[in-house]
């Protein structure tokens, strides 16, 4: 706990501004969506005709996965904040617009009736009776979208737009705990200071009510004016703007280390892994971080800039494995060793740009590899026990499923063991956890991520030691053992080290061809 603390303390200034911006988000992203809420569950109320549709949109809203919804708007809205509120506002449309209807369709006829008899016209009865006597439902309403927004508010991290989530990201991708924690509580502790403020509000008068309506909504106003009107500054020379994941920003061998070995720097922004090839095609950013057997790389037609320092350390794929796993089944690691050497550059980039650019599937795409290639066959062989279950598990993105894929048909070709896949966590951190908790049995790694990220290692700079592939591969066998009983297999062959990447198109217009050039021309 006092670890957690003295961290807290000395990052008080990081968190304070993602505190900030996560309320930013909250509050404009609440505030126009309970403006159309209202309004949305006052017609759903009045016009019979209309009520399937649009409660039927805000349903469909609700249940499209947060990351995808943003996903979606990126190519329209680009990247930061704008997408952001437009993600947060749609999902807490359905809350308000449902207790909005509820309460106006609660209001009991008698009332109505006596409303009419008293000469009020249809507008007057929806102001001074329906919606005073629904206000409970669509304060509860509004609460519940506030918690919601909160929640969700932590995924805008992904796409630029700031917020807690930086944090619960980074500490996610960097196996750092304390991280998660700067994030996640800061934000819990918001929704529950929203639930209560709101609560108080609730239980006011409507004229106080109307009051703070008034006086937010003036300040939203106030706020949106400037945002609109503040404008930025111009840049002399080649204005270039980079999007990178939390783990390549903060990791020894990430961007800080590439700006320090090449002498420069450039204005950058946060980004998730598949959203950020997005943003450099919709020119919303001008060069991230890639892999340099992505198959993303061919699709978006893309510069690889060339890394003439040698900056990178190398990054062999194999698996990695439980050792007590092997010395209970030792034909598994057999059996993987079997693709030792077998998968180059090439061979992994055309795999990756089948599923990214030709949209099959990463298991179709493995199996074909291993048939062609004469490993498997289309008759599985069943063995009259299978009777152990290996548990194999990947990171979130192309590569990793294909390999994942690859280790489950040479196991179940080659052994008498049956393989569950549990696939996509986010970053190294959860797969080691689940690796030490026994969850999962291996995943595919990364000579250079082990070496960085997941090894406790006593030389700050050890990448500086390692550049050769043998070198870092059997340190890192020997570390992985010494560390968490941890064994490798043979490296498959290819090495997926990072790749500084622009469009093709800027790059030749700008004459850049490697990362020395790029610094050149920004300094």
């Amino acid at each position: 706990m006092s670890d957690f603390l003295t961290f807290f303390l000395e990052n008080r200034d990081e968190v304070l501004k993602q505190l900030l911006e996560h309320i930013e988000l909250t509050f404009i992203s609440l505030a126009i969506a309970t403006l159309l809420g209202v309004l949305l569950g006052i017609i759903v109320s009045k016009v019979k005709r209309l009520s399937k549709t649009i409660l039927g949109f805000v349903n469909i809203i609700q249940t499209i996965p947060s990351l995808a919804l943003l996903g979606f708007l990126l190519p329209i809205l680009g990247i930061g904040v704008v997408p952001a509120i437009v993600a947060l506002l749609l999902y807490a449309l359905l809350p308000i617009v449902r207790n909005t209807y509820t309460g106006i369709a609660e209001v009991a006829p008698s009332v109505k009736e006596s409303a009419i008899a008293m000469g009020l016209t249809s507008r007057q009865l929806l102001l001074k009776v329906e919606l005073p006597l629904a206000l409970p439902y669509i304060m509860a309403g509004i609460k519940t979208a506030s918690v919601i927004n909160v929640g969700v508010a932590t995924l805008s991290a992904f796409i630029a737009a700031g917020g807690l989530g930086k944090f619960i990201l980074q500490g996610i991708q960097l196996n750092n705990s304390y991280m998660i924690l700067a994030g996640a509580i800061p934000a819990s502790l918001l929704a529950l200071m929203l639930d209560s403020v709101l609560g108080l509000i609730g239980k006011s008068s409507l004229k106080v009510i109307k009051i703070v309506l008034v006086s937010f909504g003036s300040l939203l106003l106030i706020y949106l004016g400037y945002e609109f009107f503040k404008g930025e500054k111009p840049n002399e020379g080649p204005y270039i703007k980079g999007g990178f994941p939390s783990e390549f920003i903060y990791r020894e061998d990430g961007l800080k280390g590439l700006f320090e070995a090449y002498d420069f720097e450039i204005p950058y922004v946060e980004m998730e892994i598949g959203l950020m090839y997005k943003a450099l095609q919709q020119q919303e950013v001008d060069l991230i971080s890639g892999f340099s057997t992505d198959g993303r790389i061919k699709a978006y037609d893309l510069k690889v800039l060339k890394d003439d320092q040698n900056y990178f350390p190398p990054y062999e794929a194999a698996a990695m494995l439980r050792n007590e796993i092997v010395n209970k089944h030792p034909d598994i690691l057999k059996a993987l060793n079997r693709l030792s050497l077998q998968i180059d550059d090439s061979t992994m980039t055309a795999l990756n740009y089948e599923v990214d650019e030709l949209g099959r599937q990463p298991a179709e795409v493995a199996f074909d590899y291993l048939k062609s290639n004469q490993f498997v066959n289309d008759e599985l062989s069943k063995p009259a026990k299978r009777n152990v279950t290996i548990t194999i598990g990947s990171k979130a993105f192309t590569e990793n499923y294909i390999l994942a894929h690859l280790f489950r048909y040479i196991i179940e070709y080659q052994t008498n063991c049956r393989v569950e896949l549990k696939l996509g966590f986010g970053g190294t951190k959860l797969l080691m956890d689940a690796m030490k908790n026994s969850e999962i049995d291996l995943y595919p790694e990364y000579t250079g991520t082990a070496l960085l990220l997941m090894l406790e290692n006593e030389d700050e700079k050890v990448s500086d030691l390692f550049k050769s592939p043998d070198e870092v591969y059997y340190y890192v066998i020997k570390e992985s053992k010494e560390q968490f009983d941890f064994v490798w297999s043979r490296p498959l062959g290819f090495n997926n080290t990072f790749a500084m990447l622009m469009r093709k198109e800027q790059a030749n217009a700008l004459e850049v061809e490697k990362i020395s050039d790029l610094a050149e021309i920004v300094r």
